[in-house]
């Protein structure tokens, strides 16, 4: 997988603004907001990707407080040309920072990738300060048949074709790979439920379209 994600790279921005219906920089950064990021604070992005989530973040905060963390060199390289932000090579599931050393932690349609909820929510909650944020936003099943149906017809079809011919056979194989993990991603009930269980409060779920979900907790 993470030679799938440095192969991609150098493309993801643009097959990422297929992917993602357009909704990009307007609804990360009022996410970014409604989950409770605030000037000076700082804040962690995991797998930060070519940056997406971060520069939302940067407007907010600071380029000088958000760090970088992607487990793809190539994605950080891509990330390193495109924002001045600190940038480190890790786990999701084991993150190399102190406890309690971070106001904010985000997380940006990456939750399907890693291999134990538990783990990963546990670290996030190591990391964060007493009273921090967390926001993942990912996207899961349409509760309606008929819009997951669509769905398949766009993410599972359309949107791999296109990626492939716009960019890379690389690019297509990962969209195959991102329709496959949200066909078949967790429950957003047991998302939920392992957020409280590492121990945040006030965790909630919002939904957009139907199938983009932000998800919020306090430390």
């Amino acid at each position: 997988m993470r030679g799938l994600f440095d192969e991609t790279a150098a493309h993801y921005d643009r097959i990422n603004s297929v992917f993602s219906f357009g909704t990009g920089r307007w609804y990360r950064r009022r996410m970014l907001k409604r989950a409770g990021l605030r000037p000076g604070q700082k804040m962690l992005d995991v797998a930060v990707g070519t940056g997406l989530v971060a520069r939302e973040a940067v407007a907010i905060t600071g380029a000088e407080n958000v760090i970088g963390l992607d487990m793809s060199p190539g994605m950080l390289q891509e990330c390193r040309r495109l924002l001045p932000i600190q940038l480190v090579q890790g786990d999701a599931m084991d993150l190399p920072f102190a406890d309690k050393s971070m106001d904010f932690l985000s997380m940006g349609y990456a939750l399907r990738h890693v291999a134990d909820l538990h783990k990963t929510f546990s670290s996030y909650h190591r990391v964060l300060k007493p009273g921090g944020k967390v926001l993942i936003l990912e996207i899961s099943r349409a509760e309606s048949r008929l819009m997951q149906k669509l769905l398949f017809l766009y993410l599972g079809r359309v949107v791999p074709f296109l990626s492939g011919m716009a960019a890379s056979r690389a690019s297509r194989r990962l969209m195959d790979y991102y329709w496959d993990t949200i066909d078949h991603c967790v429950p957003y009930q047991d998302i939920i439920t392992a957020m409280k269980d590492a121990g945040f409060h006030d965790v909630r779920c919002e939904v957009s379209c139907g199938i983009f979900r932000a998800y919020m907790g306090r430390a």
